[in-house]
C-alpha cells in the first residue's frame, strides 16, 4: 500500500543552479542488468501508456538530453502487444511545439508527463525517482491507482477545486519515490474519475533550485499543495487526501 509515513532523508549538499553540475546530479546511467530489471517490471503492463517529454535546446536546458534518454529507454524496454510497444513516446520542443506546451500547461524544461500532464516530473526523474516512474506507468497501464476505497470516495464526492501538488525530491533520496507515487495516484484517480482537478508535479531540486528555495527545502521529500508546504516526509494516504481537499480551497500561490 502506498503512503506509509517514513523518516525523511536530510540532504546537506548545496543545491546549485542548472548547469553541468546539475547534469551530473541527474545523469542517466543504466547497466544491462538495470535494463533487464526494467524490462521485467514493465511486463506487468496491460494497456498502452503515453509519455510526453517537453524539451529545449541543450544550451538552454543542459539536462534535457538526460530526460529524453530515459524516456527512450523506457519505451525501448516496454513490452510489445499486438505488434506495438505499450509505452508510446511523444517529444515536444520549446519554440517549435508551443501548442503542446500550452495544452499540457508546461512552463519548464525538461518535463516528463503522463495522463494529459496531470502527472509530471519537472526535471529529470533519475536515481531513486526512476522507481516512482515505473510504478506509476504500471498502475496507469493496469487502470488501478491502488488507493483505498475511502480515498477514492473522497475524491469523487468532496474534491471540488483544483489542487497543484509539488513533491520536491533529489535523485539520491530513497523515500521520495513513495511520496511521488502517492501524489501521482491521487492525480491519476481524480483524472480517471472524470474530475481532473489534481496535478501531481514531482520537482527535481537540483534542476529547479528556485522552487526548492521558495519552500526553504532542507529535507526531502517536501510536499507543497497550492503553494503551501503541507508535509516534510511521506504522509499517510488519509492525511494526504485530507490536506489536498482542504488546501484546494485556497488559490494557488
Amino acid at each position: 500500500m502506498v503512503g506509509y509515513e517514513k523518516d525523511v532523508e536530510v540532504h546537506e549538499e548545496e543545491i546549485t543552479p542548472v548547469d553541468m553540475t546539475a547534469k551530473e546530479q541527474v545523469k542517466i546511467e543504466l547497466t544491462e542488468e538495470d535494463k533487464e530489471a526494467l524490462r521485467e517490471a514493465l511486463e506487468d503492463m496491460v494497456n498502452p501508456v503515453d509519455i510526453y517529454v517537453f524539451l529545449d535546446s541543450d544550451t538552454k536546458c543542459p539536462t534535457c538530453s538526460e530526460t529524453l534518454k530515459l524516456a527512450r529507454i523506457i519505451e525501448e524496454e516496454s513490452p510489445i502487444r499486438n505488434g506495438s510497444k505499450l509505452v508510446r513516446l511523444h517529444v515536444y520542443y520549446k519554440g517549435k511545439d508551443e501548442e503542446a506546451f500550452k495544452k499540457f500547461r508546461v512552463e519548464r524544461t525538461p518535463t516528463f508527463a503522463l495522463v494529459d500532464g496531470y502527472v509530471r516530473w519537472t526535471g529529470t526523474p533519475s536515481g531513486e525517482e526512476l522507481r516512482a516512474v515505473i510504478e506509476t506507468i504500471i498502475r496507469i497501464s493496469e487502470g488501478d491507482s491502488q488507493l483505498e476505497d475511502s480515498t477514492r470516495k473522497r475524491i469523487r464526492e468532496q474534491l471540488e477545486n483544483e489542487a497543484y501538488i509539488e513533491v520536491v525530491v533529489t535523485p539520491s533520496c530513497p523515500y521520495c519515490p513513495y511520496a511521488a507515487l502517492l501524489a501521482n495516484m491521487l492525480a491519476y484517480e481524480a483524472w480517471r474519475l472524470g474530475k481532473p482537478l489534481i496535478t501531481a508535479d514531482t520537482v527535481e531540486a537540483y534542476e529547479n533550485m528556485d522552487i526548492a528555495y521558495k519552500y526553504q527545502v532542507m529535507s526531502v521529500p517536501t510536499i507543497a499543495i497550492n503553494g503551501v508546504v503541507a508535509f516534510i516526509g511521506v504522509p499517510y494516504e488519509e492525511d494526504f487526501i485530507e490536506r489536498v481537499i482542504s488546501l484546494s480551497k485556497i488559490k494557488r500561490k
